[in-house]
């Protein structure tokens, strides 16, 4: 991930390089080893010293600065995991595509030789304009990664594209960079969220799951390079992209969708909650209260996961056991009875475990043992359940 990796951050002049000043705080907070180069037209818009004490690092704007045993310009292309420039400006961009080294920045491009990110924000005339497309097409068949600006009103009170991405999604785009893709050409399933199952017009049955777990275990998944399906219940935590994502509703929605997908998939993760029962008779109008109580004929829904690992091939097929008493007992016939690969255990009356959280306590079950993990975050425990497919 981001923790211990040596970031190199270009800031240019424009008005998005005060976005920047929240961008150093959360790569350090991430853990990242930051040093930082100014253009000169970027000091007009943000000090250096901002920059030193967000980033907790020194902030290079002079070429000619050093000692005959230092030159910064090349010591730092060294040093750096990665160079990101954000923003990037529409003069800078033009500069770097046809080579032209007359900063410290554009001079340290030049002797740096790993991978280049780029944020660039301008205003969106400038950036449609043919030169500047002309110039970042020249840099994606360089091989350079473009983090693409949003659409939105701009510092020129102009509506369009042009707007630098936002300080999360670009640190999201950089832990997704340095995540290793192991799971290259595997293709998972990943099902999240509550199921609903109606009772009449305006009313269903449902229960508490939060999607977050199975949001997780998509978004890690995806940064490790599977090609990810995610069918999601009527609840989206985060939004996700680089995925293809379904909404479904009730449990036969549910199904119909991991159908759809199970044959040539790799691995099937049954995060999700499916309601265990529907009525019966669904009214296809609003039930009125009658001063009397209502009494509703429940019936058992499909086993989903039981009837997918009857057709399971090559695939690896996990579960779920969210359990209020005898977890490990119950985990273990639920693997046997549906003959899956691995039942992920909860017990939803532990602190820090179960819906509607961040963090779980989980066992993972298997024919061939149990393995029972500490308390983490659903982040983490999503990498731990898709190391089990890797």
């Amino acid at each position: 991930m981001i923790d211990g990796k040596n970031i190199l951050l270009g800031v240019t002049g424009g008005i998005a390089s005060y976005k920047v000043v929240d961008l150093c705080s959360r790569l350090v907070k991430e853990g990242a080893n930051l040093k930082i180069i100014m253009t000169k037209a970027a000091t007009k818009f943000v000090s250096p010293l901002t920059f030193e004490t967000m980033g907790r690092c020194k902030v290079y704007t002079d070429i000619f600065e050093g000692h005959h045993d230092h030159v910064y310009h090349v010591d730092l292309a060294k040093w750096a995991d990665l160079f990101l420039i954000a923003p990037l400006s529409a003069n800078t961009l033009a500069k770097i595509t046809y080579g032209i080294a007359d900063n410290f920045l554009t001079a340290c491009l030049l002797a740096y030789d790993k991978d280049l990110i780029v944020a660039p924000a301008m205003n969106s005339n400038m950036y449609t304009n043919v030169a500047t497309q002309k110039n970042l097409l020249t840099l994606v068949n360089r091989g350079v990664k473009i983090i693409e600006p949003s659409e939105g009103l701009l510092a020129c009170n102009v509506i369009g594209p042009g707007r630098m991405e936002e300080p999360e999604n670009i640190v999201k785009y950089i832990e997704d960079y340095f995540t290793e893709k192991d799971l290259l050409n595997k293709k998972v399933i990943v099902t999240a969220g509550p199921t609903i199952e109606p009772i009449d017009y305006v009313r269903y049955i449902t229960n508490h799951s939060s999607g977050k777990m199975g949001y997780h275990i998509a978004n890690e998944a995806k940064k490790r390079g599977a090609e990810v399906i995610l069918i999601s219940g009527p609840v989206e935590p985060f939004k996700i992209s680089g995925i293809k994502k379904v909404d479904i509703k009730t449990n036969l929605d549910l199904q119909k969708e991991i159908d759809k997908e199970f044959t040539d998939s790799d691995a099937l993760i049954m995060a999700a909650a499916p309601t265990d029962y529907k009525v019966k008779d669904v009214a296809d109008k609003k039930i009125k209260k009658s001063g009397q109580n209502l009494s509703l004929d429940l019936i058992e829904n499909i086993d989903i996961l039981k009837y997918i690992s009857s057709k399971k091939d090559k695939q690896i097929v996990i579960g779920f056991a969210a359990e209020t008493e005898n977890l490990i007992k119950n985990a273990q016939k639920k693997l046997n009875e549906k003959k899956v690969d691995y039942i992920i255990a909860n017990n939803l009356k532990m602190e820090g475990a179960g819906f509607n959280v961040d963090t779980n306590i989980a066992s993972l079950v298997s024919k061939d043992g149990v393995e029972h993990l500490e308390k983490m975050t659903k982040k983490e425990l999503a990498n731990k359940i898709l190391d089990l497919i890797k």
